[in-house]
């Protein structure tokens, strides 16, 4: 059977930065600590004011197809996955595919266009609807181009302010990658929740204890929904376990449930059970908070002892390395976790050839999606043309006051303008309003 998965990748951030410990914790009187050591961020992106999702997500594609070579005949299927979006009827993927029509000969009329909405899995689901267009062949050996981008913006003196960030991520999905092979075996927890919603209204309503608490339930439904289609899983199956990252704290969290649910009966557990002894099982107690507390108790020691740390150390961390830098992409934050992952595996000579990957998504709602991907061989030649850590050195480091003028201009409840921060360059960029209210876009040579 023909291989199908990731052929190439390409990462937008938005080109403005703002520091968090030394920019917004001063302004908001807060300990920078609270970000930089409880949420693990440094700094989030945000778009200048010529920049949005369209922007973003077509100088993605645009780098994508340039470096491979790629025409419009070349694709068949434009997939766009945001939460970010701003017409209710009009995809952005035709925004999208008109702004590369402005730097190619041919056009994309032959070619399927679509929006998905699942807040922040939407982006996997794209590439899981991209997977079964080229399986069903429907594709006509053309590829499928799966774009994650959004502008992650919080209302102002909101709790997830610090999160926020902006950019995108685009993906050419195909046969025979020469990155990742992605897998049929699949595992999913869903369920109607109402931890973040955004009914109407730009920026989201957040029950932030609860979000936390519906990620981890869902996260555990879907891996064992997965280990019952693909069997005894073990942690040592996988090198690298990239999380969706509202910000890396909650990975933290979420990497702890995974691990002790893994290891569950396996020689692992029996290692682990000389230090802190077996798993609670619910079984062994009268009632739920009881477990509950001694669960808790567990996982508080697991995540002490040595054999964790190592894992947590070589497997999760790796790939929180750019989210640290940039913050919550919503859509495509699982994608950018896996590009850090593989990214630093490359810089460090970490062989993965033929390796698996544990990729566990999530959107608020509620759904995760846990998969697994096989590396494919000559996958470093595909990472090393990221030029992310370029991008992130050369944003322009907000003032907090200039934070303010931005996030109005972003603001759709607003009406501010404000100069341009950065010049573009051989790119596109937002261009004002047409007759019927829509956003225009050129490209800046």
């Amino acid at each position: 059977m023909t291989a199908v998965g990731i052929d190439a990748i390409e990462i937008r951030t938005g080109k403005l930065k703002l520091d968090l410990a030394e920019t917004f914790a001063p302004a908001q009187g807060d300990d920078p600590g609270k970000y930089t050591k409880g949420l693990g961020l440094h700094a989030s992106s945000f778009p200048d004011v010529y920049e949005d999702i369209v922007t973003m997500g077509a100088n993605a594609a645009h780098r994508l197809m340039e470096r491979k070579g790629l025409s419009p005949q070349d694709i068949g299927r434009i997939d766009v996955a945001t939460e970010s979006a701003f017409d209710n009827s009009k995809p952005v993927s035709t925004y999208i595919a008109g702004c590369l029509e402005q730097v190619y000969d041919g056009d994309f009329h032959h070619a399927n266009k679509g929006e998905r909405k699942f807040a922040c899995i939407s982006g996997t689901q794209s590439l899981d609807d991209a997977y079964n267009w080229i399986r069903a062949g429907r594709n006509r050996g053309r590829s499928a181009i799966v774009i994650a981008t959004d502008t992650a913006l919080y209302a102002r003196d909101d709790p997830g302010e610090a999160t926020q960030g902006a950019g995108a991520v685009a993906m050419l999905v195909s046969e025979e990658p020469s990155l990742v092979e992605l897998s049929a075996e699949q595992g999913f927890g869903s369920a109607d929740e109402t931890d973040f919603l955004k009914p109407n209204q730009q920026f989201p309503s957040v029950d932030g204890k609860r979000s936390v608490n519906v990620y981890l339930a869902r996260m555990r439904e879907a891996l064992d929904d997965y280990a019952s289609v693909a069997g005894d899983i073990h942690p040592e199956d996988y090198p690298l376990v990239p999380f969706h990252t509202p910000f890396p704290g909650m990975v933290r969290k979420a990497a702890a449930l995974g691990y002790r649910h893994i290891v569950r009966g396996t020689d692992v557990e029996d290692l682990l059970a000389e230090e802190i002894g077996h798993q609670p099982m619910p079984e062994d107690f009268e009632t739920d908070d009881e477990w509950h507390a001694a669960i808790k108790e567990y996982t508080d020691a697991l995540t002490e002892t040595e054999r964790y740390q190592d894992w947590y150390a070589d497997t999760i961390e790796p790939t929180l390395d750019i989210a640290r830098h940039v913050g919550n992409w919503y859509t495509g934050s699982v994608h950018l976790a896996r590009a850090s992952g593989l990214k630093h595996a490359r810089e460090h000579g970490r062989e993965l050839a033929g390796q698996q990957l544990l990729v566990a998504s999530y959107g608020s709602g509620a759904q995760a999606e846990v998969h697994a991907e096989r590396v494919v061989p000559g996958w470093e030649a595909e990472i090393a043309q990221l030029n992310i850590d370029e991008q992130i050195r050369n944003r322009h480091e907000l003032t907090f006051a200039e934070y303010e003028q931005v996030h109005d201009v972003h603001n759709h409840d607003q009406e501010s303008d404000a100069e341009e921060f950065t010049a573009p360059e051989q790119e596109f960029v937002f261009d004002g309003w047409g007759r019927m209210g829509e956003r225009k876009y050129r490209y800046v040579e």
